[in-house]
């Protein structure tokens, strides 16, 4: 005989979305909120890829910067003046930067929102510099 299991309706819908923000409400405070830009990324031929998921952010109001191997993203989602009976939607400043992989070039970045997804592509042009071996003299 099979048995029916129901589910229990959870009575406070808020208090799992606060939990899945848990870490993030007691570190130390940063630029932008991290937990929310959600990025994936990839390498892809020659190209390192990042896409962020910018929902409600206006290609004028993304800032891509590229700066000694970092990639930093800056956005800033603004609060429509509306009465509401609920909003989840987080407003204000968001940031998130990454690491660029070995060998990537700077000077080859293409950046793209369609959607509500910033892609940015990233020339992976140079080649893997060797390690460095530095001679240590004996001190006189």
């Amino acid at each position: 005989m099979a048995t029916l299991t129901r589910r229990q309706r959870f009575p406070f819908p808020e208090i799992p979305e606060w939990f899945e923000s848990f870490p993030a409400r007691f570190t130390m405070p940063t630029m932008g909120d991290l937990s929310a830009v959600r990025i994936e990324d990839y390498t892809e031929g020659d190209r390192y890829i990042m896409r962020a998921e910018l929902s409600g952010v206006a290609p004028e109001d993304i800032d891509v910067v590229i700066s000694e191997g970092m990639l930093t993203i800056r956005a800033e989602r603004t609060e429509r003046d509306v009465e509401k009976n609920r909003s989840e939607i987080r407003y204000g400043s968001l940031s998130r930067s990454v690491t660029l992989p070995p060998g990537a070039n700077e000077d080859d970045v293409r950046a793209d929102c369609t959607n509500g997804m910033l892609t940015v592509s990233v020339g992976l042009g140079r080649g893997k510099e060797e390690a460095k071996h530095i001679e240590v003299k004996h001190g006189t």
